[in-house]
């Protein structure tokens, strides 16, 4: 199944159900948003020992956060016409002239600094 089945299926979701009326850049953009901060909650005053940890235990919390996320990055991307396939495609090889390996290899600085 690859990323445009998925939207296909949340899509259907949503017609379904007849929400497209709510479904505008900037309320989709917020739930974006609000559903990333649902995601930080589960690491938030969680000290650096104890990180993988929390991920462990709370793994299920977590990809239904992360899920929420893709569903309303995939409804956005259905409202301003935008194809995550290609986009996804295109980024990751700007990422990869902007940190090339012999530069950014186990390094973690922005690309401006390497």
């Amino acid at each position: 199944m690859d990323l445009k089945d998925l939207q296909n299926i949340v899509i259907r979701f949503r017609d379904e159900r007849d929400w497209k009326k709510f479904h505008n850049p900037k309320d989709l953009a917020v739930s974006i948003s609000i559903e990333a901060g649902e995601l930080l909650e589960h690491f938030q005053w969680v000290g650096e020992g104890e990180v993988w940890k929390v991920a462990e235990n709370k793994k299920k919390e977590i990809a239904e956060e992360m899920a929420d996320i893709l569903i309303y990055l995939l409804y956005l991307a259905d409202a301003i016409g935008i194809d995550m396939e290609e986009e996804f495609h295109r980024k990751v090889k700007k990422n990869a002239e902007k940190y090339p390996v012999e530069k950014a290899k186990g390094v973690a600085k922005k690309y401006t600094e390497l």
